[in-house]
């Protein structure tokens, strides 16, 4: 049996993928799963995640590789059939060197951060994974409660064709400060609301994959 597999994909720049990459990468290892992530931007901020991850650590407590956008067949096929949950990260495009990420995967995760810019660039990602007939999940990221743009995007997010997730990311500089120290926000020294909402993002997300 090969473990499940996770595409995160979106158009934009700046829309959070390797956040999301990186907390559910945690959160999967804190149940016990083994983890993969594979990084296919050349960009490489997941490649430094994790390297600022494994300063000081006795042993990683899950794999990381890279791969060009027409290798990733092969090494998350590697991956899968030794790890529970493989990551996939992919650059800021929605064309065709997006596909075989697009195909190996069993959900393709779309963050959504709170400007209509943002939900623009949707539609190009969930069009190339209903080519290759994967389902698709819409996270929305970096929300600030109670304003009329967040009403407006979740609105405009949830009459897309694709499934609109029920768990949202709120705009906290813990994120960003967890992530710059190689953590996830699980691994705070305070617990917050940031660990909750996490929490049942990784349980939407693990049920959507393997429904």
């Amino acid at each position: 049996m090969t473990g499940t597999i996770i595409t995160i994909a979106q158009q934009k720049g700046g829309s959070g993928k390797t956040t999301l990459a990186a907390n559910l990468a945690v959160a999967y290892a804190r149940q016990g799963l083994g983890v993969a992530l594979i990084d296919t931007d050349p960009q490489g901020s997941l490649g430094r995640w994790f390297m600022a991850r494994i300063e000081g650590r006795a042993a990683p407590d899950m794999e990381f590789s890279t791969a060009s956008a027409w290798g990733v067949g092969y090494e998350v096929g590697k991956l899968a059939r030794a790890h529970d949950i493989v990551l996939i990260d992919t650059p800021p495009k929605a064309d065709s060197d997006l596909r075989p990420a697009l195909r190996a995967a069993d959900l393709v995760l779309v963050p959504v951060a709170a400007s209509h810019v943002d939900l623009w660039a949707t539609e190009g990602v969930l069009d190339l994974a209903r080519r290759e007939d994967r389902t698709s999940l819409i996270v929305l990221n970096r929300m600030r409660a109670g304003t009329r743009l967040a009403q407006e995007v979740a609105a405009a997010a949830g009459a897309l064709e694709a499934t609109l997730a029920q768990a949202v990311l709120a705009n906290r500089v813990g994120y960003a400060e967890t992530l710059g120290r190689g953590l996830g926000v699980l691994e705070a020294a305070r617990k917050g609301p940031a660990c909750a909402e996490i929490d049942a993002l990784a349980a939407e997300v693990l049920s959507a994959a393997r429904a």
